[in-house]
């Protein structure tokens, strides 16, 4: 048995989804259960227009229901115009949005985004792309069924970034799905939803449809786990940055894991946990170039494999430099800025803090920073009497952030103070760093408009690029 996940790259488009359709297809002989993530966009559009109607902001609202339905509409009927199920999908994704307009309607009356509202509006968009990909597999002579994965993951109420329950999950997944697999039914499950033992829709955090495929592939005991995304595998750099980038093919769970914490985007940091412990191999996999053996996750990787480090860059980030807007700066002061953003369910890929600069710099993704500067700003309510915000903003910048990550373990070579040395070479404004107490990673904020050109340095300044690398003979 094989399960496979397909991103919102996979899913941008009906062409995109096609070629989906057809990989399903050819590997019906592994009896498949695929998991998906919402259309490319979606998760964002949703995000955005719960935040919007706590703020009043009806045109807004507006706006991205018309996005959502004309995006989805238009994918339904470009893959099933001329079968008898398009009829019933339009109804469904109508059916869909009519309910995702109530949830946003009851958010702008109560003028309050919970975490737990924001989970439910979050979810939709998995609920139209399981419907999509299911109706597209039937009408091309696959037997598909469309599951939520709010009937079979159970998680605790931590909402935004949800604990499964394995044991009460597994036991559902055994009962729902297995009987599908077993009768020749592809069963197309949501990704990044469950719900909690009363039903209440969670999520397991942003790009948690990985998380959600490992979940789904260890309770079915399955013999491997295909991640499929829009490059070769894991690789030394983003491909799209430098072209000349190696795919490493070959992985340990730890080393993978280790790639994934640092922000590698092919990757969830949560999703080897799961199918450590069963042994399940993961492949991570191109869907636009489905030929390539791509990048494979093992226990035991093969001696002798070369192993290089590796370059993760995220764009599409703001810096906000948080200062105290009532008397000194604590240590407490950054802990409860840290918390507000998390009650929010929004994520901080990094933050530095010096005392002698009486502040902190959070960095967040584009989309979260003006909701974070609100939060952060705002003031507080639940006070008494309430009071003014205790924060001031007085930077917020566009950045990008890039890792070094050197082999395990390698206490040698030092690559943290190769990289210092390579972005002092370059000349390169260093904005922020973050580093464990070790040699072999190091992140660095830098300007956006530098992260190309950084990179590219970095990659060809380490010798990642020409023949250079080294190997390993045991880097577990």
């Amino acid at each position: 048995m094989i399960v496979h996940k397909f991103g919102g790259t996979s899913l941008g488009t009906a062409e995109r989804i096609a070629a989906v359709a057809e990989i399903i297809a050819a590997s019906r002989g592994d009896s498949p259960a695929v998991v998906v993530s919402a259309l490319s966009g979606t998760t964002d559009r949703l995000i955005a227009a719960a935040r919007a109607a706590a703020l009043g902001d009806v045109a807004a609202c507006q706006e991205a229901r018309s996005w959502l339905g004309e995006k989805h509409h238009a994918v339904a009927e470009t893959l099933l115009a001329s079968h008898p199920e398009c009829g019933e999908l339009h109804a469904l994704i109508e059916e869909h949005l009519d309910r995702l307009g109530r949830f946003i309607d009851s958010i702008a009356v109560l003028g309050e985004l919970t975490a737990r509202g924001h989970d439910a509006v979050a979810s939709f968009g998995e609920k139209l792309s399981v419907a999509i990909v299911a109706a597209t597999l039937r009408c091309r002579g696959v037997a598909a069924q469309a599951l939520s994965a709010t009937n079979l993951i159970v998680t605790n109420d931590q909402f935004g970034s949800a604990v499964p329950q394995m044991e009460a999950t597994r036991q559902r997944i055994q009962e729902q799905v297995r009987p599908l697999v077993e009768s020749g039914i592809v069963p197309i499950i949501t990704g990044y939803v469950g719900a909690t033992v009363d039903g209440i829709t969670t999520t397991l955090g942003r790009s948690g449809s990985d998380f959600s495929a490992a979940i789904v592939a260890a309770c079915l005991d399955c013999d491997e786990l295909r991640i499929w995304t829009d490059v070769d595998g894991i690789l030394t750099a983003d491909p799209n940055v430098v072209p000349t980038a190696r795919v490493l093919r070959e992985l340990s769970y730890k080393e993978a894991t280790r790639l994934a914490r640092f922000g590698a985007e092919v990757l969830h940091p949560r999703t080897i946990g799961p199918i450590i412990e069963r042994g399940i191999p993961l492949c991570i996999l191109n869907s636009f170039n489905p030929e390539d053996e791509g990048t494979r996750i093992v226990e035991a990787p093969s001696t002798g494999r070369a192993l290089w480090p590796a370059i993760v860059s995220a764009t599409g980030l703001q810096l906000l430099r948080v200062q105290s807007n009532n008397g000194p700066w604590r240590l407490r002061s950054a802990t409860a800025a840290l918390a507000r953003l998390d009650d929010a369910g929004i994520p901080v890929q990094m933050f530095s803090q010096s005392f002698s600069e009486q502040g902190i710099n959070l960095v967040v993704s584009e989309q979260d920073a003006a909701h974070s500067a609100r939060l952060l700003t705002q003031d507080s309510a639940n006070s008494s009497p309430p009071s003014h915000s205790v924060y001031a903003l007085d930077t917020i910048e566009q950045v990008a952030m890039v890792s070094v990550i050197g082999l395990p373990g390698d206490r040698v070579h030092g690559i943290a103070s190769q990289a210092f040395a390579v972005l002092g070479k370059q000349g390169v404004r260093v904005v922020a760093v973050a580093q464990e107490a070790a040699e072999d990673s190091v992140t660095f904020c830098i300007p956006a408009n530098d992260v190309g050109e950084t990179v590219r340095f970095l990659h060809r300044e380490l010798g990642l690029g020409n023949g250079k690398g080294s190997e390993t003979k045991d880097a577990s």
